[in-house]
């Protein structure tokens, strides 16, 4: 991890496809770029060209043992690595495929600016695969088996390079995970999750009222937030943002421009106000005044601290729809500025590229559980607006939070961390209903997709984060690589 999120962003860059995955672009243009660093990845082919001897052995296992084969392999490795990342949703730079059978050689391939090492295993010894895994960068190692021609790394990379020809691990740097055989969409999957992982690592997040976490246990979270995944939080103070909210209120024409957005939003498909307009106007105004902090700091990312309390009266208004509406434009903000979760919810949201709802657990019986808070992003799936009430925030029954109403049968993902961040847990879950039950505004009833009396048992921290679709994988692949243990507990129901 030491070198995580320090590659330069040049070289070729080859997008995925549009998709339901990918943001939309922000609504209040250019203002705050999202941030969306690409994976720079090295591919690297490995060979060896043996001559042949009379009565003895003189080649090992494997299909590629001429300079000639080594070259029309290369030229298929291109070719593949460019039809995958046609269908990656997130930005990848592929730098051009490089062919070595000397350690030399590769020494000076491992001094590539990269994220990620990809190794093509054909052939070559242990001296070659040494001088191309650094433990300082993400590395990985695809293997032919069928169709050919076969990898001689297909037979012996766990004897031979991970065990050093013992029974224990002994290679820094890769592990049995980091290994794909023939199937690119495995390999997909993981470079998702180390660009998740990348975009992650020394995020910078402004933070209104300082970092904190939840309860006794969350006192040491903006700590381990910077020791863990070095995050960059700043720090916003109150009466800074008092007086910016000040200065817009006396700015006509952005309070002129701020009612005309509010009015705008209220009348599209699927709004139905239940609480004062003049919330949901200031509620704009708070989103301008956000979208200028998060421009002078240059990031997409902000938490607001005690967001049930000294904001409300600052803003004349609460967070909760301000927060609503910059998720929906691809923007990552928080309530509670709870660096426990915090983490996941940023991980979560590069790897699945969606908006993700940071939420209150409830106790999970009889197969389902109850998540709610009352700030949720709308466009839950990247690119659909899902229908809301706009009502009061329900503890002080002021302000203006949404009650989104998610897509029923949605499959989604959980994660709850814990406070030591050393665990976290993770389930699969299903939509079952959207009930208005008295507590947070935005609340769905969820059938968990596993042991829901191990989750039970099994529960650490507090608040969870969820996402439409399946990234329990990219999850816990991701958490291995930063050092932390994952529970993933829809294992055995996969």
């Amino acid at each position: 991890m030491r070198g995580l999120g320090l590659a330069a962003a040049s070289g070729l860059v080859l997008r995925g496809l549009p998709s339901a995955a990918a943001p939309p672009a922000p609504l209040s243009g250019s203002r705050v770029p999202l941030q969306r660093k690409p994976l720079r990845v090295q591919p690297v082919l490995t060979y060896e060209t043996p001559q042949r001897r009379e009565a003895t052995s003189w080649r090992n296992w494997g299909g590629i043992h001429t300079d000639e084969a080594a070259q029309q392999e290369q030229a298929r490795i291109s070719r593949e690595l460019q039809r995958m990342a046609a269908r990656a949703e997130f930005p990848l730079h592929l730098l051009p495929v490089q062919a070595v059978k000397t350690a030399e050689a590769a020494a000076q391939v491992a001094r590539a600016d990269s994220d990620v090492m990809l190794i093509y295993g054909a052939g070559g010894w242990l001296n070659i695969l040494e001088a191309l895994v650094r433990p300082d960068r993400f590395n990985l190692m695809f293997l032919r088996h069928d169709p050919g021609p076969a990898y001689l790394w297909y037979e012996i990379v766990h004897s031979r390079f991970l065990r050093k020809t013992v029974d224990e691990f002994g290679q820094p740097g890769m592990d049995v995970h980091d290994l794909v055989v023939d199937r690119y969409d495995e390999l997909l999957w993981r470079l998702r999750a180390l660009y998740g992982l990348r975009n992650t690592y020394r995020k910078k997040v402004v933070c209104i009222g300082g970092p904190g976490g939840w309860g006794e246990g969350g006192r040491q979270a903006p700590r381990l937030a910077r020791e863990v995944w070095k995050l960059e939080l700043i720090d916003c103070s109150y009466p800074d943002l008092e007086a910016r909210l000040k200065s817009s209120f006396r700015d006509a024409a952005r309070m002129s421009a701020c009612e005309r957005a509010a009015r705008t939003y209220l009348s599209g498909a699927g709004v139905k106000l239940e609480t004062d307009p003049a919330f949901v106007s200031r509620a704009f105004v708070l989103k301008e005044v956000f979208l200028d902090l998060m421009a002078e700091h240059e990031t997409d990312a902000l938490t607001v601290h005690h967001c049930m309390g000294p904001i409300m009266g600052i803003a004349q208004t609460t967070a909760c729809l301000t927060l609503t509406l910059l998720n929906d434009e691809g923007y990552l903000l928080f309530c509670e500025s709870d660096f426990v979760v915090i983490p996941a919810g940023i991980l979560l949201h590069y790897l699945s590229g969606k908006p993700v709802f940071l939420h209150n657990p409830t106790t999970p019986h009889d197969g389902l559980l109850t998540l709610a808070h009352c700030t949720a992003p709308r466009r839950m799936d990247g690119k659909r607006l899902e229908p809301a009430r706009i009502l009061t925030h329900f503890e002080s029954d002021y302000g203006a939070a949404p009650k989104v109403e998610m897509k029923r049968g949605q499959t989604t993902t959980h994660l709850g961390p814990d406070f030591n961040a050393r665990r976290w847990l993770g389930f699969r879950g299903t939509i079952l209903a959207n009930p208005f039950f008295e507590i947070c505004r935005t609340q769905i009833d969820v059938r968990i997709q596993g042991d829901w009396r191990k989750l039970l048992e099994e529960m650490r921290g507090f608040h969870w984060m969820l996402c439409y679709g399946d990234f329990l994988r990219e999850s816990g692949y991701a958490l291995r690589k930063a050092g932390l243990q994952f529970l993933d507990l829809s294992a055995s129901s996969a």
